[in-house]
């Protein structure tokens, strides 16, 4: 078996200032690595590209080692398919195909994904070519079987909603095929960012995903930040995490609402729906926005935090603490809501390891993977918390988990507010004359969130990759719901609540 370390000292190292290396690899270790994936030895944290250069970010979770593997000068704009062996890479082939024209060998799907037709060029982040019109419809793929039947929801859903395809092929009630279109949603967040300066990267960033713009303006400062060497006020690191738990207890406290709403219980829907209202009031008091939208940049923070913004904060743990326990005991105790989530939407171990999903989903299916825990990038490395681990799968299983990541993220919360630091919140940036490149991969609510940039000399952003968490999540959540009745499906869906923005950038 090959480990990270054997196959990045194959390649030829280059300046990368990130924690992890980056080297090129030729088309033989580039294969040693799809080996490796398709073998379990290493996960899959990203797949990206350029006009003629394709990378791929792996972790090696016993190490906890993480490097960045390149093939460049792919001049015949081909190169060997991961997904050809390893299917959690083949969303992510077909995006890149669409945005960069680089052609996977061997790809198993060649239908298009983020790209339908609609856009006015070819290949944004490639050698752009003018868009023909689109031609016929999206081919779903076939189920055959006796009394199989087909119903097509979206992409326009009922209620505030992204828009998203979900294509069922059923058997009476029961679902045998899920299959998703995305991509309606796609902004062109990445060509947005080339050539942009920081202080409009780290606004796009966080605009990926609205309920995690905390997590990716994380993220994506960090990566700068380790790209120039430039030091953070501790003050600046301190309130970063309060403002990225905060953002993990609102997104927490309304999917378990939510997600008891869809299975015919309201009531907690309206508890949970106050409770995270208080916290983002509470965000808003404490930092002057609801969702801290545009408070963390590169450098530091742009907003500190006063007595009675702390003291609002303060006064939501006290609150919570009163109010959630009795919830969790509702929860647990009524009947008709375990009827409907215990069991239902079951997502195998193996599979999410494979797959490699983070937050929630991954920990309900026993994969003990959280980025504060296992990178303990700061001030994590100096807090007290667990990362709460479950084998069940199931919707009843994601519920516990955002339950005890709540209770878990009010500990955390005491201890920042109990030890937050004194002194400035902002760095200025360093200038640096050089070509420089930064990643980072920090814990949003729904689970690792990967940052990989390159500045240009004079400090502009010259490629930026931005991954959710969902992209691995998304397609688990077809394999988790067959077998399940189509009526369970809305239950399902948002026990993964999936980011239909962020996947599509």
């Amino acid at each position: 078996m090959s480990t990270l370390g054997d196959i990045l000292e194959k390649g030829r190292s280059v300046p990368h200032h990130a924690p992890w290396p980056r080297t090129i690899v030729d088309a033989a270790v580039w294969a040693s690595a799809k080996l490796a994936l398709s073998e379990g030895c290493l996960i899959l944290l990203g797949l990206w590209g350029e006009a003629s250069a394709i990378h791929m970010a792996l972790l090696d979770e016993p190490a906890r080692a993480i490097g960045v593997l390149s093939l460049e000068g792919l001049q015949e704009g081909d190169y060997p398919s991961v997904a050809q062996s390893h299917p959690p890479a083949l969303r992510l082939e077909r995006a890149l195909r669409d945005l960069t024209g680089l052609e996977p060998r061997d790809l198993p799907d060649s239908r298009p994904w983020l790209d339908h037709g609609r856009w006015d060029l070819l290949h944004p982040l490639g050698k752009r070519g003018v868009a023909l019109p689109e031609v016929g419809s999206y081919a779903f793929l076939p189920a055959e079987g006796d009394g199989l039947h087909q119903i097509p929801v979206g992409p326009v859903h009922a209620g505030i909603i992204e828009p998203g395809h979900f294509r069922f092929t059923a058997n009476g009630e029961t679902v045998v095929r899920l299959e998703e279109r995305l991509g309606y949603v796609h902004k062109g967040i990445e060509a947005l960012m080339a050539g942009a300066d920081l202080i409009r990267g780290a606004q796009l960033a966080g605009r990926v995903s609205g309920d995690s713009t905390v997590a990716y303006a994380y993220a994506f400062s960090r990566a700068v930040e380790v790209a120039l060497g430039t030091v953070v006020p501790p003050r600046a690191i301190w309130l970063r995490a309060l403002m990225a738990e905060l953002e993990r207890l609102a997104n927490h406290l309304g999917d378990i609402g939510a997600i008891c709403n869809d299975a015919a219980f309201p009531l907690m829907l309206a508890h949970c729906g106050v409770l995270r209202e208080r916290a983002l009031r509470a965000a808003d008091a404490a930092f002057g926005h609801r969702l801290m939208r545009d408070r963390i940049v590169p450098g530091g923070v742009t907003s500190d935090l006063d007595d009675d913004g702390a003291g609002g904060v303060r006064s939501l743990l006290a609150e919570i603490r009163l109010r959630f326990p009795a919830l969790v005991e509702l929860y647990d105790n009524t009947a008709s809501l375990q009827d409907r989530t215990v069991g239902a939407g079951r997502l195998g171990a193996e599979l999410a390891r494979e797959y490699g999903a983070g937050g929630y989903v991954g920990r309900a299916s026993g994969r003990a993977f959280d980025a504060r825990q296992v990178l303990r990038y700061p001030p994590y490395d100096s807090l007290v918390f667990d990362v709460p681990v479950l084998n069940d799968g199931d919707v009843n299983a994601r519920v516990w988990i955002r339950i005890r990541e709540a209770e878990q993220s009010l500990l955390l919360i005491e201890q920042i507010l109990d030890r937050l630091p004194e002194g400035p919140i902002l760095n200025a940036i360093p200038s640096v004359g050089e070509r420089r490149e930064g990643m980072a991969l920090v814990e949003g609510f729904r689970g690792d969130v990967l940052v990989w940039l390159r500045l240009a000399p004079e400090g502009r952003i010259g490629r930026c990759h931005l991954r959710d968490p969902s992209w691995f999540q998304w397609p688990l959540l077809e394999a988790a719901i067959e077998g399940n009745i189509v009526a369970d499906f809305p239950l399902c869906n948002k026990s993964f609540n999936c980011s239909y923005s962020g996947h599509d950038l």
